[in-house]
């Protein structure tokens, strides 16, 4: 009788580790809040050497004389301008004038950042200029008289507009834009809005890490066990 003949197959190894080839990794990002609010301008000691060493002339002027009165004179300027236009009304004149005065407020001393000046070394850079006002003191004589002309103005707007309710609600809106950015509270605050995304520190495989099988060991089956198996 013939030898049965038997089939060899490669044996795996299995002392050895295999070789896996390192997973894929994808950094998965996540966004912030919608809103987010940031404190800025921390004075370091350098910050404190560059903001005592000079007059800081982009906010002294609101101190000097006549720095109050031109307000008044800015207002009164608008009115007349305004009133000049034909067809014009009262009650609209005193509404284009509220909201332009409370505009060029808050894009003055609210919305622009810095000084136009380079020898401050960057010191103001993160500021605005009510932040800058009086070094960032809190209900100054200069603060004062900037908070209570827009209130003033807005009481004058809604007298001559005889108390519309449409009118009123669109000068209160404007007012509130102007008077919170004052408070103490949001002093050196800054409201963010969809801020940039930042990696969450989470890692996602994208592939994975071995290969299906690789592991599994093969046996040696000779002919005469695979005829008794189909028997």
């Amino acid at each position: 009788m013939d030898r049965p003949m038997s089939i060899k197959l490669p044996v795996i190894d299995l002392a050895a580790p295999p070789k896996h080839r390192p997973p894929n990794l994808r950094t998965r990002t996540r966004s912030n809040s919608i809103v987010k609010v940031e404190h800025v301008g921390d004075r370091s000691v350098d910050e404190e050497f560059d903001r005592n060493g000079y007059v800081n002339i982009n906010a002294d002027w609101v101190n000097a004389k006549g720095a109050w009165l031109i307000h008044v004179v800015l207002i009164i300027c608008g009115k007349i301008c305004i009133d000049i236009v034909p067809g014009m009304t009262q009650e609209i004149s005193w509404t284009l004038v509220n909201l332009m005065y409370l505009a060029v407020s808050y894009l003055m001393f609210h919305w622009v950042t810095g000084i136009p000046f380079e020898d401050n070394a960057g010191a103001y850079d993160e500021l605005t200029l009510w932040e800058q006002i009086d070094d960032g003191a809190q209900y100054t004589p200069a603060k004062k008289w900037l908070i209570c002309v827009p209130i003033s103005l807005f009481l004058a707007s809604t007298h001559y507009t005889n108390y519309n309710p449409w009118l009123f609600a669109v000068n209160i809106t404007a007012l509130l834009f102007v008077l919170i950015p004052k408070l103490p509270q949001l002093h050196r605050q800054r409201v963010r809005f969809l801020s940039d995304e930042i990696p969450s520190g989470m890692s996602t495989p994208t592939t994975p890490g071995f290969a299906s099988g690789s592991t599994t060991p093969i046996a040696q089956i000779s002919a005469a066990d695979l005829k008794s198996r189909f028997k």
